[in-house]
C-alpha cells in the first residue's frame, strides 16, 4: 500500500505491514532489518538520514532536520514525539502503529512533508491541526494547497470504545458522524474523525486520499486488538525526493 495522490508529487511512501514488526519493545534491532528490507522495496535512492518518534499518543510534532534528534538502532528518533515534520529532501518519516491513524501532509508549494500518528487521544488533541499550524505559522502553508493521506486504521465495526472516549470528543462539531451507539458502548470511525479535523484545517476534498483497509480486518497488517499483548507494529514511511 502506497499514496498514489502523493507519488504524483515525488513523496515516496510505503505502509510496511504484517511482513514487517516496528515495536522495538518486543523487536529489538530486529527492526533494523526489517527497515533495510523496506528500503529495499522502495523505488529509490537510500534516505541521507530516517526519523522515528517514541511515540505515547501525545500531539507533539518535532522538526527533523536531518542530523538533530537522538540515535536510534537505525536513524534518529524523538522522546514524546508522535509527529515528524522535515523540509529536508531525501529524510524519511517513519510512523509506527497498530489500530491508530498514521496521516501524512505534504505542501507542495513550500516542499514541507508531515507523518503523524494520531490515536484517539491524539485525535481528541487535535495533532493533525497542530502539525497543520505549525506549517502555516512556520512556512506560511497555504492549507488549500495542502496534500494529505490518510493511512490504514482499524474499521469502526470492530473498534469499541467505551462512553468517556465518546465524551472525550465533546468538541467536535461532527462527532456523530464518526460515533455510533451500540448499547452502552460506542463504535467509532478512526478514519472519518480524522478526516473530519483534516476538512475543518480547510484541506480540500480532491487532495485528500483515504486507505480504508482495515487493521483488524485486513490480514496484510497488524492490529493491537485482533493480535492482543503481543501485538506487533505497521510503518508508514515518507520521504520526499
Amino acid at each position: 500500500m502506497h499514496s498514489r495522490l502523493l507519488e504524483k508529487y515525488g513523496v515516496i511512501t510505503k505502509v510496511a505491514g504484517s511482513d514487517y514488526n516496528f515495536r522495538y519493545q518486543t523487536a529489538g534491532s530486529k527492526v533494523v532489518d526489517d527497515m533495510n528490507r523496506l528500503l529495499d522495496k522502495i523505488d529509490s535512492d537510500r534516505p541521507d538520514e530516517i526519523y522515528t518518534g517514541q511515540q505515547v499518543h501525545s500531539a507533539n510534532v518535532t522538526y527533523a532536520d536531518g542530523s538533530n534528534g537522538d540515535s536510534f538502532v537505525f536513524g534518529r528518533t524523538f522522546k514524546e514525539t508522535d509527529g515528524l515534520l522535515t523540509d529536508k529532501k531525501r529524510v524519511g518519516l517513519l510512523i509506527k502503529y497498530a489500530d491508530c491513524t498514521p496521516v501524512i501532509l505534504y505542501d507542495p508549494v513550500h516542499e514541507i512533508l508531515v507523518n503523524v500518528h494520531s490515536g484517539w487521544r491524539g485525535t481528541t488533541q487535535r495533532i493533525t491541526t497542530k502539525a497543520i499550524d505549525k506549517m502555516i505559522s512556520v512556512y506560511g502553508t497555504n492549507p488549500e494547497t495542502l496534500i494529505a493521506y490518510v493511512g490504514p486504521s482499524i474499521d469502526q465495526e470492530n473498534y469499541e470504545v467505551g462512553p468517556e472516549v465518546y465524551e472525550a470528543f465533546a468538541e467536535f462539531p461532527e462527532r456523530d458522524q464518526f460515533f455510533r451507539k451500540t448499547g452502552a458502548k460506542y463504535k467509532m470511525s478512526m478514519t472519518d474523525a480524522n478526516l473530519s479535523i483534516l476538512k475543518e484545517a480547510g484541506i480540500k476534498e480532491d487532495n485528500i486520499e483515504v486507505e480504508r483497509a482495515s487493521t483488524f480486518t485486513d490480514e496484510r497488517l497488524h492490529s493491537a486488538r485482533g493480535e492482543g499483548s503481543s501485538y506487533q507494529l505497521n510503518g508508514l514511511f515518507a520521504m520526499m525526493t
